[in-house]
């Protein structure tokens, strides 16, 4: 690895240092990496010298908690990467989509997030022919509260042959506004780039920005940052074993769930006031501490939680009919993981052990280390049970937490970045990993912020399962996954 620059998360260095191959090099170079083991985390343009742009990629090594960076410079095409590396194909498209650089080689360059409003969702949908063969649309407008995005199934009778997957229906330009807005709004994008993840985007923006300013905050709000964090797997988490328990139509732990969700989102208002944590993390730390009686009411709320989950959720494990459904549904094969670079529940469903909080360990976790769950049998079950052990676990690293918060000032203020830098935050989201890459310029400014949700990584591994699956199990396969459209379309 002598053309690439091996960097920690969290930690800030000189882009400056960052290898700039040359293009070919640079792509042989990243397939070598992936084919190794390692797999791509970001991989981003970025304006460059001379009517120039440079690529940047950032790989991770789950095994040895390493970064990766490399980049290299190009103009208006390159060879692409996906033929032998499928990992790389959304990120070309995207890349293509931004910045007319063309990966030439590409199996299906299409678009990602339609910036031109006038073309959303006219696009060029993969067919099927066959005088047997019929096309079910669904979307992008969906019954209920809910998110825009279009699904397109070939079918063969109820046998779905191939499902399509047509986000970037709500593309706001997230990236954009960071990198030339004003840094006092940067807090609310964080807050609001996936509602349902608050917590885990306000954090790994707050780590680059720290790193960046070279702010270290204190144990005690790197904890209660944790135990934000915790709540808000454990919420999402006990809302999808309710919501699978619904789409098969198991109201017991459907309805138990709910309220139970509920109960979750009630603990993070303990916090902070709010029930998906806005308002509680920002650059410097938390801006709310843990009172005692807080802390004693948290513990019998967690108490009174676990029991009830623990009844709603075995009731699933407990029936024939359930099992049923869930076991070999939607099987995601370990290879197809690896090769789409899936991460999160869905991974560690395939016996993967990908989880940031422990094989890229930052803040508390560095000291109070959470064993990483998984399964392997990658179908709608194991992505469920994941999600039951992960619930246990994170039950347990809360009341540990509790028990012995450590004493200190809960903020420190941040300074200026420091000029010509880059820095990767890893978080390990209740979805998967969250990547945040920001790179400062000359005079410390934002120079390129880039944000990679895991539904960006995972959304192609949701329509590989459907295929040879009956089309009425796709709402059991899609919550089982539950991706975000706005993380996507950011």
């Amino acid at each position: 690895m002598e053309k690439i620059l091996k960097i920690y998360n969290c930690s800030v260095n000189d882009f400056r240092k960052v290898p700039c191959l040359d293009i070919s090099e640079f792509r042989q170079s990243v397939i070598k990496q992936v084919n190794d083991g390692l797999r791509i985390a970001a991989f981003f343009a970025m304006p460059g010298d001379k009517a120039k742009h440079r690529l940047v990629c950032v790989l991770a090594d789950d095994a040895n908690g390493s970064l990766y960076l490399l980049s290299s410079e190009v103009s208006k095409s390159y060879s692409s990467l996906t033929p032998a590396c499928p990992q790389a194909h959304l990120f070309e498209r995207e890349i293509a989509e931004q910045y007319s650089i063309m990966p030439e080689g590409h199996p299906w360059l299409k678009p990602v997030r339609f910036p031109d409003s006038s073309q959303i969702g006219i696009t060029d949908f993969f067919k099927i022919a066959g005088s047997e063969i019929h096309e079910v649309a669904v979307g992008p407008i969906h019954a209920g509260i809910i998110e825009p995005g279009h699904f397109r199934f070939q079918c063969n009778g109820e046998n779905v042959l191939h499902l399509e997957i047509s986000l970037g229906y709500q593309h706001r330009g997230i990236e954009k506004a960071i990198r030339s807005g004003s840094q006092k709004r940067l807090i609310h994008y964080m807050e609001t780039l996936a509602g349902d993840t608050t917590i885990g985007h306000t954090l790994a923006y707050s780590q680059v920005i720290e790193s960046l300013s070279n702010c270290h905050i204190s144990a005690r709000a790197n904890s209660i940052r944790a135990i934000a964090l915790e709540f808000e797997r454990l919420a999402n988490h006990t809302g999808d074993l309710g919501a699978l328990a619904g789409d098969i139509g198991y109201l017991p732990t459907a309805s138990f769930c709910g309220r139970i969700r509920g109960d979750f989102l009630n603990m993070t208002a303990v916090l902070c006031g709010n029930r998906f944590g806005r308002g509680l993390v920002n650059p410097g730390g938390v801006n709310y501490d843990i009172e005692n009686s807080h802390i004693s009411d948290l513990k019998q709320k967690l108490k009174a939680a676990l029991k009830d989950v623990t009844s709603a959720v075995n009731l699933l494990w407990e029936t024939p009919s359930v099992l049923d459904r869930f076991d070999d549904t939607g099987v995601l094969t370990q290879k197809d993981c690896i090769d789409l670079g899936v991460v999160g529940v869905a991974a560690r469903a395939c016996g993967l052990e990908r989880d940031a909080r422990f094989n890229f360990a930052s803040g508390a976790y560095q000291f109070s280390q959470i064993p990483i769950s998984i399964w392997d049998t990658g179908d709608v079950f194991a992505r469920a049970y994941v999600r039951w052990v992960e619930i246990q676990r994170s039950i347990n690293f809360i009341e540990k937490e509790l028990d012995n918060l450590p004493d200190g000032q809960i903020h420190t203020k941040t300074s200026a970045l420091s000029a010509n830098k880059i820095a990767v935050s890893l978080v390990e989201g209740w979805r998967g990993e969250i990547c945040h890459t920001a790179i400062t310029g000359n005079n410390g400014e934002l120079l390129h912020y880039k944000i990679v949700d895991p539904s960006f990584h995972n959304w192609t591994a949701l329509a590989i399962v459907l295929r040879n699956q009956q089309i009425s199990d796709f709402p059991l396969c899609n919550k089982s996954f539950n991706l975000s459209y706005c993380g996507h379309d950011l």
